[in-house]
């Protein structure tokens, strides 16, 4: 599930749903919520597939961000948070969503998430429940 961001031209690409924790939040209810709220798609975690880092600049500080990523399951479409200004959403097959994806950090969370999903797969328990 991939968000397309258009940031008055500026900042434009396709992205993994993301956010920040808010107080009192685990990771796992951050990315549940941010997926929910930028998609509008309501998924269930699967299991853990790691951390990346990034940085950016604002007008008074650089800022480092942590994200934690989950493999998911959903079955839905939902809306764009036009708010954020993600402006188109979709599913896209892995070797669409890899070439559609702007930053590195998050091709290879794909790869890793990818390479769960196969597993899982391959073991017969995808959509069984077991894994929960």
């Amino acid at each position: 599930l991939l968000l397309y961001k258009n940031y008055r031209n500026k900042y434009e690409g396709w992205v993994l749903p993301k956010g920040t924790v808010e107080e009192g939040e685990e990771y796992k209810e951050t990315a549940v919520r941010e997926v929910r709220e930028e998609t509008g798609v309501r998924a269930s975690i699967i299991k853990y597939v790691g951390k990346s880092q990034y940085t950016f600049s604002t007008s008074h500080d650089v800022i480092v961000k942590d994200v934690h990523w989950y493999l998911m399951m959903s079955e839905k479409l939902g809306r764009p948070q036009r708010e954020e200004y993600f402006v188109d959403s979709g599913y896209y097959k892995y070797h669409e969503a890899y070439h559609l994806l702007k930053f590195s950090n998050e091709k290879q969370i794909l790869e890793k998430a990818y390479s769960e999903y196969t597993e899982l797969k391959r073991s017969n328990l995808w959509g069984s429940r077991k894994y929960f």
